[in-house]
């Protein structure tokens, strides 16, 4: 959830893609492979359901077109209720008082965890776990369950495996866009030989070096161990992270490599970074997600032409994608709260919202072409192409004393790490101390 802010910036995209224009958001596409997507038209009138999410602004107005497409094709009735950036803190008294929304849509899957412990949640209908098993990829069906029963539906993605360069930058170079690991540490060197300094970090937002940990590490180490890591079933002193730090360290621990050193780079927030190369034009990379096209366009770059991007290289075997997202969960026993969970899942729904900015499915059967911009088509078939390699951002996984806590666990000894890299050992012990300290709570 400490994320929200940032998360909340991908609406800008909208500046990037509204004047690539799109289809009526409200025209009903065509489900994967031919099939209709339930439910039947005109089968809720009379029903009245409300949702609950973090989303205002343009990203509330692009949901709620969403909604206004199950209306029409339903019947139903849906009002729509903005949590605020603390999810948890808005539904915690409702859920308590008895009175939930029907459906609410949280940013953690932590938080699927701990209302199914409350029994706050009601378990997925057979039809919509039907279209999850027809749309998504195991792992996804996995990420919205909680002891085997299904809970939630991830609805949508921000894309986290990126790293954004100003064009100019490598033009005056004469670099081209890394491929692997190795490319890039030689185009880092030769922007750097060119005055440069090639990366700029915001090192004061823990996160987003939790965000370069995760690409790394699901690179060198695979799914498998990415998965067990995630869970705490191997320490964070075993040798797949110790490989994982290394290979950070050959980009952190190079003075030349990053914008005012790490000093700096610990006192610059998210977006300061970005704006640091887009605007004041002082380095040329940032490693994060889709939403730093909404901040390079706030700082007056062209996204597409001066601001772009390339997936984050392969450190090891894999092909790194790692997503964040949201989920959606119901709270209340209703056939409306199931037929919208299903229509949320399906590809129909997922392609009226792929149609709007700032938007990513991570529905297989949504095609990219239905996206409205270059940008967005290529961010979605990056998603489309990793099949079962994609994985959910760990810190956001974790117990937030671990992976989501200012001053703490990840955070706090991440930022040590860009400190001092040399010392990667004494960074491990630190972070199985706390792994296992937030583990037993």
């Amino acid at each position: 959830m400490r994320k929200a802010k940032a998360l909340a910036v991908v609406a800008g995209l909208s500046i990037v893609t509204a004047a690539c224009g799109g289809a009526d958001p409200a025209e009903p596409a065509p489900a994967a492979n031919g099939a209709s997507s339930a439910p039947a038209a005109k089968t809720l009138e009379g029903v009245t359901l409300e949702v609950a999410a973090k989303w205002t602004g343009e990203e509330q107005t692009n949901f709620e077109a969403v909604l206004k497409a199950f209306q029409d094709k339903t019947g139903a009735k849906v009002t729509y209720a903005s949590t605020g950036e603390d999810t948890g803190a808005y539904l915690g008294p409702r859920i308590q008082g008895g009175n939930p929304p029907d459906i609410a849509i949280l940013p953690q899957p932590g938080l699927v965890q701990q209302y199914a412990e409350q029994k706050a949640l009601k378990p997925l209908a057979s039809e919509v776990q039907a279209e999850i098993d027809k749309n998504y990829t195991p792992y996804w069906k996995e990420l919205g369950s909680a002891d085997g029963q299904v809970y939630g539906v991830l609805v949508k993605a921000a894309h986290k495996s990126l790293i954004w360069y100003r064009a100019p930058a490598f033009e005056e170079a004469g670099v081209q866009p890394p491929t692997d690991w190795a490319t890039l540490l030689t185009a880092a060197q030769t922007v750097a030989d060119s005055g440069t300094p090639p990366f700029s970090f915001c090192g004061a937002s823990g996160w987003t070096l939790t965000d370069l940990f995760e690409n790394v590490y699901l690179s060198t180490a695979g799914p498998e161990n990415y998965d067990k890591l995630s869970k705490h079933e191997i320490p964070w002193t075993d040798a797949s992270v110790t490989t994982a730090l290394e290979k950070m360290a050959e980009i952190t621990g190079k003075k030349e490599f990053v914008l005012g050193g790490s000093s700096t780079a610990l006192q610059t927030e998210f977006p300061a970074c970005v704006t640091k190369v887009y605007g004041e034009k002082k380095a040329a990379m940032i490693i994060e997600a889709d939403f730093v096209a909404a901040s390079a366009s706030e700082s007056g770059a062209k996204v597409g032409e001066d601001a772009k991007f390339f997936p984050f290289p392969k450190a090891g075997e894999t092909e790194p994608v790692v997503l964040g997202g949201d989920i959606a969960v119901a709270l209340k026993e209703s056939k409306g709260a199931m037929a919208l969970l299903q229509y949320l899942a399906s590809a129909e729904g997922g392609a009226v919202w792929a149609k709007l900015p700032g938007y990513l499915s991570p529905n297989r059967n949504v095609p990219a072409t239905t996206y409205p911009s270059p940008v967005t088509q290529q961010l979605a078939q990056t998603i489309i192409d990793a099949g079962e390699s994609v994985r959910y951002d760990m810190s956001d996984l974790a117990p937030s004393a671990f992976g989501g806590t200012d001053g703490k666990g990840e955070w706090k000894y991440l930022q040590d790490f860009l400190r001092d890299p040399s010392d990667i050992k004494g960074i491990q012990e630190k972070l199985e101390s706390e792994a296992t300290k937030a583990w037993k709570k």
